[in-house]
């Protein structure tokens, strides 16, 4: 990963934990908890793409994993939001940006589904039956809800955010590094012209330097000829004359 994703997505995540686990997690709300850690890893997958979404959901996964009160093994959260990263950072599109909310909305909805599931199903194969005695129905229910009710404030600002950083023009790619490479140019042609005294635009060039070799050194062939030519007349004449 770049630098710049890491000095933006470290904050985020940290944030978005202490949030959730002090503020969201203590609110008694019936179901599930609303996560604003999957929220972040989906804006931020959204525009960094699969690589970056798989790997900024493994890192976050493992802070939550680790960070108290954590009541389960260590590693399952991990799993998860890696998972759910790598799935939402496929539907980036080519051009790098979604043009409607459609896409992101139905991401949000699949992934407060799919984690719920996921979650519930990687317990079920280490022993935790938690998800059976709550219900797996109302936590897919409340945990879809929540999460889209904290999705227009969260992912859009995420999603901002991180296309700052990669349209920076220092990143070396997309339009950024384009522009910074003309200018370079530009730059290169403005220090030839001011360096030797010569114009070196693109669209003006002496007329000499327009014109083919051969044809330059055919004119310069017939140029000789015909000075030869009026010499070897001129001594004709005098010799006529005498």
């Amino acid at each position: 990963m770049r630098i710049n994703r890491i000095l933006l997505s470290t904050p985020l995540i940290v944030v978005a934990l202490v949030i959730q686990v002090s503020i969201l997690g203590r609110l008694q709300l019936p179901g599930a908890v609303p996560d604003l850690l999957l929220l972040v890893v989906l804006g931020l997958a959204l525009v960094y793409g699969h690589v970056g979404g798989a790997l900024i959901g493994f890192g976050a996964g493992l802070l939550a994993d680790l960070a108290p009160p954590s009541d389960h093994a260590i590693g399952r959260f991990a799993l998860v939001l890696c998972v759910i990263g790598y799935l939402a950072g496929l539907t980036k599109p080519d051009s790098g940006q979604h043009r409607s909310a459609t896409i992101p909305l139905m991401v949000v909805i699949g992934a407060a589904i799919g984690s719920t599931l996921l979650y519930a199903g990687v317990g079920a194969l280490v022993g935790d039956t938690a998800a059976r005695h709550v219900g797996v129905g109302g936590l897919l229910l409340s945990a879809t809800l929540y999460d889209l009710l904290l999705a227009p404030f969260t992912v859009p600002l995420v999603m901002a955010l991180a296309r700052r950083t990669e349209g920076d023009p220092l990143t070396g790619d997309g339009t950024g590094g384009q522009s910074g490479t003309a200018k370079g140019r530009e730059a290169g042609y403005s220090w030839l012209s001011t360096g030797t005294g010569l114009k070196a635009s693109r669209g003006r060039m002496p007329k000499a330097a327009r014109m083919p070799r051969e044809a330059r050194i055919g004119g310069q062939r017939g140029g000789l000829l015909t000075r030869s030519a009026r010499n070897k007349a001129g001594r004709i004449k005098g010799v006529k004359r005498l």
